[in-house]
């Protein structure tokens, strides 16, 4: 008889306190941190005419992964390449803008940089509150 139990746990989120933001994205991108930060701009831009910037609250996973989330309180997204029109959350919003970022920074790139982040918030993204329109966003 097997007793053993497979304990699976959910990963979490931390948001990352004021004082330590300067090494995040260094920490996480390296040389690329620009890069990145940058595209995942670009891309809720381009999902959300109307948002205009502003201070983004990051997040570090406990599997490792870092993701970002623009400071409204929710947003209407449109992604014109899958054909998604949804409303979200700021968090699942910086999440799906995020995701796309890592995803195609990791066909640009020859380091796994960006897809290793990219399975690190997939993972979290599963058991996110919003998984329900942040996957159909990513989709």
């Amino acid at each position: 008889m097997n007793t053993s139990t497979t304990t699976v746990k959910n990963v979490e989120a931390w948001p990352v306190p004021e004082h330590a933001r300067i090494g995040t994205l260094p920490r996480h991108f390296g040389m690329h941190m620009l890069t990145v930060e940058g595209r995942i701009y670009d891309f809720l831009s381009q999902f959300c005419p109307s948002y205009d910037g502003g201070m983004w609250q990051f997040f570090e996973l406990s599997n490792g992964g870092f993701y970002m989330s623009p400071p409204e309180d929710s947003y209407e997204l449109t992604i014109h390449g899958n054909g998604f029109r949804g409303h979200m959350s700021a968090d699942a919003a910086g999440i799906t803008a995020c995701l796309f970022a890592f995803s195609h920074l990791s066909f640009e790139y020859t380091t796994d940089i960006f897809s290793r982040h990219y399975h690190c918030l997939l993972e979290y993204a599963k058991d996110h509150a919003e998984a329900g329109v942040i996957f159909p966003a990513i989709d």
